[in-house]
């Protein structure tokens, strides 16, 4: 039997902005980290990308745009302190942080990553996620999707974009919890409920 993980929970806050760099991942961490430090205590929180649209001068942020924490419930309260702040991206202009609010986790079957870490060859990867699930003692069914990078000066981030399907609820929330892979501070490996498998990324 698998081991017990922490209890984790979404953080949602609305945001508002213009554009923002592609590498964005790397200063949306180190911002968040400056004012709440006890978010970088472990290897546990999350951040999820961002959805945006892209355009030749960045990165637009949409209408309605939110950033979600996924973080131990322990940590909860600590957040609170996000909300009205302004985060310098190094884009055009800051992001704005305005009201949030704490969300329960939800299993749901099929679940989606947009950056799973990983070796750069599709064959290798998907091994390596094979036996990841297996030593979480996880069994479904697997779609590999695009290669992604995130690059920031010499550091770089690979990995492929996954879905997972055929998932039983306490598995689905276990990967929701824990993700795959590493550097979740940068969104990598951090899963969310996926409707239609056919609309990879």
């Amino acid at each position: 039997m698998s081991a017990a993980v922490p209890e984790m929970i979404d953080a949602v806050f609305d945001i508002s902005g213009d554009c923002i760099p592609a590498n964005y991942p790397f200063a949306l961490w180190h911002a968040l980290a400056r004012l709440v430090p006890e978010l970088a205590a472990g290897t546990s929180v999350g951040v999820l990308p961002l959805r945006t649209a892209g355009s030749a001068a960045g990165m637009l942020l949409p209408r309605r745009a939110k950033l979600v924490l996924r973080l131990p419930a322990a940590l909860g309260g600590k957040v609170e302190a996000l909300a009205g702040r302004e985060l310098d991206l190094g884009g055009s202009s800051p992001l704005r942080l305005g009201a949030g609010r704490l969300r329960e986790i939800q299993p749901y079957p099929t679940i989606h990553a947009h950056l799973v870490v990983g070796t750069e060859d599709e064959v290798a990867f998907m091994a390596g996620v094979s036996a990841d699930l297996a030593v979480l003692g996880i069994t479904a069914s697997l779609i590999c999707g695009r290669r992604n990078s995130l690059v920031d000066g010499d550091r770089g981030i690979h990995g492929f974009s996954l879905v997972i399907h055929d998932l039983k609820p306490e598995d689905s929330l276990r990967l929701l919890y824990t993700g795959l892979g590493g550097e979740r501070r940068y969104g990598c490996g951090v899963f969310v409920p996926y409707k239609v498998i056919s609309d990879l990324y």
